[in-house]
């Protein structure tokens, strides 16, 4: 069982920076790949970042790439979401998950556990 817990959203101007992270309780959280993914009113949740665990392979969404930046602690049981450079299309809420596998890690089906949410938005 894992528990995630998101912080560190909030109001921001466009152009502005926002760090995310998200805290998972369990002793195995090194095993897991670690997404974000992001909702925004009447909209599917879409598929935002992943850190694949053990050897750090990265993947981006294209309309976040080279704004946002996945970073993870494996120590610490942390996963962070760096945002720079926000746009106003990048307010959602924002949910960080947890899955075994890697393979399919950009479509959040595949996910087993997610955290509760945090809100972010991003003025114009």
């Amino acid at each position: 069982q894992v528990q995630l817990v998101e912080s560190g959203g909030g109001l921001v101007q466009a152009g502005g920076s926002l760090r995310l992270s998200c805290a998972a309780s369990g002793r195995t959280f090194s095993n897991y790949a670690m997404g974000w993914f992001r909702q925004a009113p009447g909209q599917e949740r879409e598929f935002v970042a992943v850190n694949s665990g053990r050897y750090g392979t990265t993947s981006y969404a294209d309309s976040v790439k080279g704004r946002f930046t996945i970073s993870r602690d494996n120590a610490k049981n942390t996963i962070d979401l760096q945002m720079n450079s926000l746009k106003p299309e990048d307010t959602a809420v924002y949910y960080c998950a947890a899955r075994l596998s890697w393979s399919g890690a950009r479509a959040a089906s595949g996910y087993d556990y997610w955290g509760q949410g945090t809100q972010v938005t991003v003025s114009s």
